[in-house]
């Protein structure tokens, strides 16, 4: 019949730390069982109390032996407890060893995980930008020729008018975001200074040649 222990009472009956009986568990050489979510280590009932036996016995045999013997005693039981503390310092350390392998090798892996992921932000960004400056060449107004029109014997040229637009609707035109479109507006002013002939000011308001192409300026 088996008997459930948790790992912190296991430890403090067989006088090792809690480090040691997981060690244990993972090497195989205890048996733990996940009860509700919590972790208990399966002792065998009837091993347990062959155990306790044995113990009993040698307390009575360490009783009745002559006070020589049990000076004698004295120093191997020191000697047994020290090499059991040497034991659980070791199994100790292989554990706290272990643990940094494995927090070693995690973190390597998060950081590869990491960089690919970036490097994939990266192309789609890229991408998206190639996109976008494609969808604006194929929105790209169309310059018609001069159309004359005949009316009479007289020859009249009729030019088509350009169209000027303002600022709300060339944002909407070529769709740049709120956040973009101070910046924007910023390098229009600068071109009408330098005399852009795209650009122009009408009533202290800035007016743009709807029919002509910006991409050097929005891109």
């Amino acid at each position: 019949m088996e008997k459930l222990m948790k790992p912190a009472e296991y430890a403090k009956e067989l006088g090792i730390s809690r480090q040691a009986v997981y060690a244990k568990i993972k090497r195989g050489i205890l048996t733990a069982k996940n009860v509700e979510g919590k972790l208990y280590i399966v002792v065998d009932k009837v091993n347990k109390e062959a155990s306790d036996n044995t113990v009993k016995e040698t307390t009575s045999a360490s009783s009745t032996a002559t006070s020589s013997k049990i000076e004698t005693a004295i120093p191997q039981s020191e000697d047994k407890n020290y090499k059991a503390l040497l034991q659980a310092k070791d199994e100790t350390i292989s554990v706290l060893k272990g643990t940094v392998k494995d927090l070693k090798k995690s973190n390597k892996q998060i950081s590869t995980t990491l960089k690919g992921e970036i490097d994939l932000l990266k192309e789609a960004f890229h991408e998206m930008r190639s996109l976008y400056v494609l969808q604006l060449e194929q929105k790209k107004p169309i310059v018609q020729e001069d159309t004359i029109e005949v009316i009479s014997e007289e020859d009249t040229v009729e030019v088509e008018e350009e169209h000027w637009i303002g600022m709300k609707k060339f944002f909407k035109q070529y769709k740049i975001k709120k956040e973009k479109q101070e910046k924007i507006e910023k390098r229009l002013k600068k071109a009408y200074k330098l005399g852009d002939g795209r650009v122009m000011k009408v009533e202290n308001k800035l007016k743009v040649n709807a029919d002509k192409t910006y991409i050097d300026i929005v891109k």
